[in-house]
């Protein structure tokens, strides 16, 4: 089974940034996988880690 190259899923990652978050080849590149995820997941899909709400509770902003 042929496993598809690592330009070919970039390529197709970045016609979507392109396509619908209007991003430029600078924006794709600069952008971490896990953020990259995060904008393109449907909303509430993503959730924050365990110790992130942990210190929200410990170091609440109010």
């Amino acid at each position: 089974m042929d496993l598809p190259r690592f330009a070919d899923r970039a390529l197709a990652l970045f016609a979507h940034a392109a396509l619908l978050l209007h991003w430029r080849p600078d924006d794709f590149w600069a952008a971490t996988p896990a953020e990259l995820a995060a904008i393109l997941s449907p909303p509430g899909a993503m959730q924050a880690p365990p110790d992130v709400h942990e210190l929200m509770e410990r170091f609440p902003d109010g």
